[in-house]
């Protein structure tokens, strides 16, 4: 499949009312509104497809920039690549959910996550810290040092309070994701999460929400999903 014909299947996808769901969650026009589960038939034409990806991130089409990510192959960009598709993830959405889980898949992963943790700004940070999630959420617990990971938490407690507010969303999620799935530090993240939580986040609109790791902690114990580890990140 070329670009025009994935583009003509995803317009043909497209429901309103999704695409005013993502509209009123930060992504702007051009978008269709696809359900990311009905992109599944078009992945299965094109495979994946790096030269493709690019071409339909860079339509700026929030939809076609999401199936960008599905098709993408991860080991083939770098990290200048990564940066790129960085600096046009102009929501979380597309930060967290899109350049981010691509990383997560990556043998650099964790080298370029943390260089977008110490940028300072607000994405960066965010889907930096969301990587960690993925990559946690995936990886077997070897892959990681726990002394790092240590100090990131002690980081996330530290800093949160200061942080911007996506940021401070995938913060509570990487507290979240170290307690269920690093089974190691599973009590410093309890910890942690005491200590921070709930956390209050005001949105641009002034709207206030309080984030509570401990609750969603407790929920996934109960259920008895300590320790789980998905076998795919990507859709």
């Amino acid at each position: 499949m070329n670009i025009e014909m994935v583009m003509h299947e995803l317009e043909a996808l497209g429901k309103e009312r999704l695409k005013k769901m993502y509209l009123s969650n930060g992504a702007r026009e051009p978008l269709f509104g696809v359900a990311t589960g009905e992109m599944k038939p078009i992945f299965k034409k094109t495979k994946h497809n790096q030269p493709l990806a690019e071409q339909l991130y860079a339509t700026g089409n929030y939809d076609a920039m999401y199936f960008a990510g599905i098709i993408a192959e991860p080991n083939s960009m770098t990290e200048a690549d990564y940066d790129r598709w960085l600096d046009s993830a102009y929501f979380y959405m597309l930060s967290d959910f899109v350049v981010a889980v691509t990383l997560s898949e990556a043998d650099i992963a964790q080298d370029v996550a943390d260089k977008w943790i110490a940028s300072g700004e607000d994405l960066r940070m965010s889907a930096g810290w969301s990587c960690y999630c993925w990559l946690l959420g995936s990886r077997p617990d070897s892959e990681f040092s726990e002394s790092k990971l240590t100090k990131m938490l002690e980081q996330v407690g530290n800093a949160i309070y200061n942080a911007p507010v996506r940021t401070k969303y995938s913060m509570i999620n990487f507290i979240y994701t170290v307690a269920t799935s690093f089974l190691p530090l599973h009590d410093k993240a309890v910890a942690t999460a005491k200590a921070v939580c709930p956390l209050e986040v005001k949105s641009d609109m002034g709207k206030r929400k309080f984030l509570n790791a401990v609750e969603n902690i407790q929920k996934t114990v109960e259920r008895g999903k300590l320790g789980f580890k998905r076998k795919h990140v990507r859709c």
